[in-house]
């Protein structure tokens, strides 16, 4: 059991990391497995373990993780392509822009977002953890909400299959 635990931490770190990675496809295939491992102990190992891989989102985002050179971005002209894909994006980054500053104004209202996310997926988790760290959120409240969010998250996922076949039979 502790190295079903251990393997489990090792794929969610990495899921955190690797969005195409599915921790929750790992979840349910690993408790089908091995039903004895008890689930919130699941829900928990794995809940760490991605917070811990999308804290380094989070500090990248915030900037108090600084990126290697080769993920720098780097002056380039502007070409006509480049021209028109600013003119496409104009949107989606005074959108952002906006977020961003909304999130500073409202730190509640980013702390139940993200809250929400780390539950539930929408918005998506990943999106949420670079904005916390863009807006500035304390680590204690991107650390809790996070944890408690996902700990919920995956104990649920884990208990489903015993809940659906108890329903079902």
């Amino acid at each position: 059991m502790f190295i079903s635990l251990l393997i489990a931490a090792g794929v969610a770190f990495s899921s955190a990391l690797i969005p195409l990675v599915s921790t929750e496809v790992f979840v349910l295939a690993l408790i089908a497995q091995e039903p004895n491992i008890p689930c919130l102990a699941l829900g928990a190992v794995v809940a760490v373990a991605q917070i811990l891989g999308k804290l380094l989102y989070y500090l990248a985002a915030r900037g108090s993780l600084h990126l290697p050179t080769f993920m720098h971005r780097k002056d380039k002209p502007l070409t006509d392509r480049r021209i028109r894909w600013q003119q496409r994006t104009k949107r989606v980054r005074a959108w952002l822009h906006w977020l961003t500053e909304k999130c500073h104004k409202h730190p509640h209202w980013m702390t139940g977002t993200y809250g929400v996310s780390a539950v539930v997926g929408l918005p998506p988790f990943m999106a949420t953890t670079v904005l916390a760290g863009l807006a500035k959120m304390p680590m204690s409240t991107f650390v809790v909400a996070g944890f408690a969010g996902r700990c919920l998250r995956f104990t649920l996922l884990a208990m489903s299959p015993a809940l659906l076949s108890g329903w079902l039979l």
